[in-house]
C-alpha cells in the first residue's frame, strides 16, 4: 500500500505530537529477558525451556505480556491447548525434501535451542534484543547421531516507551534454512493455521475490529487486512483494553488472512497461505516476517491505528 506524501507527513506529525520521553529498561538474564519502564512490567522473552511435567517443552516466545495497567494479557499452558504459549511463531509442517522432521506448532519431535540473546542498540528510548535460535529435531541427525540444526532463526523484539494510551512493540523474525530443500507449512486442513500467533486471555465481551469495522470470527480464515484489533474487558478490574496486530506489507507471499477465535484459542496471522501447502525456506536469503503490536487502553477507536500503521510501513 502506498500513501501520498501529505498523508505520511500528517501521520508523522500526529505520532510525534504524542511522544512521551519515558525510558524502556532491559535486563537480559540466562533464562529470560525482561522489558520494563519505571515500575511497570512490559514483557518477558523466554529463552530457556519450560514444560508441564516434562511435556510440551517450549522456549523462544513472549510471556507474560502485560496491559498498560499491569495485567497479564497472555496465557501459557492453557488447559484447552497445552501447546499454546504467549506470543509465539511456529509451524506444523517441517520438511527437508520429502522427510518430515517434526511439528513446531504442537511441539512434537522439535525443539528451539536459543544460542544467544543480545541487546541490539537503538538511537531512541526504545530497547531491543536480538536472538539467535537453532531449530532441531531428533528426526534429523548427523552421521554421528547428533541432532543437526536445520533452520537458523534470528528474531528482534523492540519495545518503545509508553504513549498516552498505547505502547508499540515490533517483532521481526528472520528464518534461514541450514539444509537444502527445507520447507515449512501450516496445518494440513482447510484452516491452514501457522505462523505468528498471540494466545491472549479472552473476555466474554471480546470484539475484533479491522479497517472495515467489526469482524465476526468464523471457523475458516478471515480475508486479509493490514491489521486486526482484539479488545474487551482485559484490563484491571475488568477495564477495557486491547491488542492490535499490524502485519508489514513487505512480508512474503500474499496478504495473510486471519484465524480468529472468540474463546479458548489463539489468534493467527496466517503464513504461508494457503497454509496446508508447505513453502520453501531459502538457505541463501532469510525469509523475514515483521509484525507490530499495539498494547492499548479502551478499544480500537481510542487510538490512531491507521496513522500508526502508515508510520510503520514507512520504516
Amino acid at each position: 500500500m502506498i500513501f501520498p506524501k501529505k498523508a505520511s507527513l500528517v501521520a508523522a506529525i500526529i505520532l510525534c505530537s504524542q511522544i512521551n520521553f519515558g525510558q524502556v529498561n532491559l535486563k537480559i538474564e540466562k533464562n529470560r529477558s525482561h522489558f520494563t519502564e519505571g515500575k511497570d512490567s512490559i514483557l518477558t522473552y523466554q529463552a530457556s525451556e519450560k514444560s508441564l511435567n516434562g511435556k510440551y517443552i517450549r522456549s523462544n516466545y513472549i510471556h507474560p505480556l502485560y496491559t498498560l495497567d499491569g495485567t497479564v494479557l497472555t496465557e501459557d499452558f492453557p488447559v484447552d491447548h497445552l501447546h499454546h504459549r504467549g506470543i509465539f511463531w511456529a509451524w506444523h509442517q517441517l520438511y527437508i525434501g520429502d522427510k518430515r522432521i517434526g511439528n513446531g506448532w504442537e511441539i512434537e519431535n522439535f525443539k528451539w535451542e536459543v544460542s544467544s540473546v543480545k541487546e541490539k542498540k537503538q538511537k531512541d528510548n526504545s530497547k531491543a534484543i536480538q536472538t539467535t535460535v537453532l531449530w532441531k529435531s531428533p528426526l534429523w541427525k548427523s552421521k554421528n547421531g547428533v541432532e543437526k540444526a536445520f533452520v537458523k532463526e534470528m528474531t528482534t523484539i523492540q519495545v518503545y516507551p509508553k504513549q498516552k494510551h498505547y505502547r508499540l512493540i515490533d517483532i521481526e523474525i528472520a528464518l534461514l534454512a541450514l539444509e537444502p530443500n527445507m520447507k515449512i507449512g501450516g496445518s494440513e486442513d482447510e484452516k491452514g493455521y501457522g505462523g505468528f500467533s498471540p494466545r491472549i486471555r479472552l473476555s466474554d465481551d471480546i470484539v475484533f475490529t479491522n479497517p472495515t469495522g467489526k469482524i465476526t470470527p468464523t471457523n475458516l480464515p478471515i480475508p486479509a487486512s493490514e491489521w486486526m484489533d482484539i479488545s474487551g474487558s482485559l484490563g484491571k478490574n475488568g477495564n477495557q483494553a486491547g491488542l492490535t496486530i499490524l502485519c508489514n506489507p513487505k512480508n512474503p507471499g500474499a496478504k495473510n488472512p486471519w484465524i480468529l477465535r472468540a474463546k479458548k484459542s489463539m489468534q493467527n496471522a496466517v503464513y504461508p497461505f494457503p497454509g496446508a501447502k508447505a513453502v520453501p525456506l531459502s538457505n541463501k536469503k532469510p525469509t523475514v516476517l515483521r509484525y507490530r503490536l499495539i498494547i492499548h487502553d479502551d478499544n480500537a477507536n481510542s487510538i490512531p491505528i491507521e496513522e500508526i500503521y502508515k508510520s510503520y510501513i514507512m520504516n
